[in-house]
């Protein structure tokens, strides 16, 4: 049995950076996730992928940033749970919870504060009928080691931020990049799109526009794309690897049976202090919805921080909580009980 201030389901980096504001309030956390290993997708799925909005860091590796997350919050001790899924949620007396996970750990806290993403998750895969066959042999849904591709002529599909980011990584990778996608506008960061279409100006990336992949040939391994262009005849793409990058389809899994109220596979909270419609549990990061909401970790911060602060209210409700400044006291400084 292990009892903590805070479970945080969801070992992300909005899991991880709500460790260090709970920390300052001297809260202690654990962390429950069903992959193996903190940080999340960022680990897990694309670990050399640049992040470009995340402040001070013009640009930072996904790895690294959840390198300096494990760094930063080192000094208050979290414990975590890793490769298990919480599963059984009930409310105990006086107010805690005991969450009990897909290998029988139990948890009791008397906050939880779900930070687990997209949940848990699948690619979405374009209607090509023989796709599965090429899957790991030329056919790929998300980047790793974008190594991987040096030399090689690849393949992207898709229209947003994750396409185009990885066409701008790969164009000075693999010795051929095409980029495709079924409109002619993307829906991805201006930013992005403008250097897509300036690589593309460059000769670096042969951008193919109202066009879609509607078949895979190969022996044993990819040999190429059918391509259809404006539902003109298709017509035979060379590459060694298939990248498709339409996102991912969300499941929030058991939580979805915790009697929290839900909206379009995603937790719905009062942005006053991202709680939910069950007291002392909250829902921060890409798992939430409320209007307005951006699905950016720099958001997941901004809604970790204000939900600490509601969360030390909860357990300590006669206590007071005098705000102060890191650059005044350090870490050290912080909390009054």
């Amino acid at each position: 049995m292990i009892k903590t201030d805070i479970l945080i389901i969801g070992a992300g980096p909005v899991g991880l950076f709500t460790v260090f504001e709970a920390g300052l309030l001297k809260l202690k956390c654990h962390l429950v996730d069903s992959i193996g290993q903190p940080g999340g997708q960022l680990t897990e799925i694309y670990p050399k992928k640049p992040i470009y909005d995340i402040p001070g860091y013009p640009s930072v590796l996904a790895g690294d940033l959840i390198d300096n997350l494990m760094e930063q919050i080192a000094p208050f001790n979290p414990t975590f749970t890793l490769g298990e899924r919480a599963e059984k949620l009930e409310k105990l007396l006086d107010n805690m919870f005991k969450v009990t996970t897909s290998r029988g750990t139990e948890i009791i806290a008397p906050v939880i504060a779900i930070a687990g993403g997209l949940g848990s998750f699948e690619p979405r895969k374009p209607p090509i009928s023989n796709i599965e066959e090429f899957e790991d042999r030329g056919v790929d849904y998300i980047i790793k080691d974008p190594e991987k591709y040096r030399g090689k002529k690849v393949l992207v599909a898709g229209g947003g931020d994750s396409a185009l980011d990885w066409s701008i990584v790969l164009a000075d990778i693999a010795d051929e990049v095409a980029l495709l996608h079924r409109r002619t506008s993307f829906r991805g960061a201006p930013d992005s799109v403008d250097k897509v279409m300036n690589l593309a100006k460059d000769g670096k990336i042969n951008l193919i526009t109202n066009a879609q992949a509607v078949g895979l040939n190969g022996n044993g391994a990819l040999k190429e794309i059918i391509i259809e262009v404006d539902n003109h005849e298709p017509y035979a793409y060379q590459a060694d690897h298939f990248i498709p990058l339409f996102g991912l389809a969300p499941k929030l899994g058991p939580i979805a049976d915790w009697g929290l109220k839900i909206e379009d596979n995603a937790i719905v909270v009062d942005t006053f202090d991202y709680s939910t419609n069950i007291p002392g549990i909250y829902a921060i990061g890409d798992i939430n919805t409320y209007p307005g909401k951006l699905k950016l970790i720099l958001c997941g911060f901004h809604e970790g921080t204000l939900m600490v602060q509601s969360a030390f209210k909860h357990i300590y409700p006669d206590q007071k909580l005098s705000f102060k400044y890191t650059t005044v006291t350090g870490i050290t400084g912080f909390g009054s009980n």
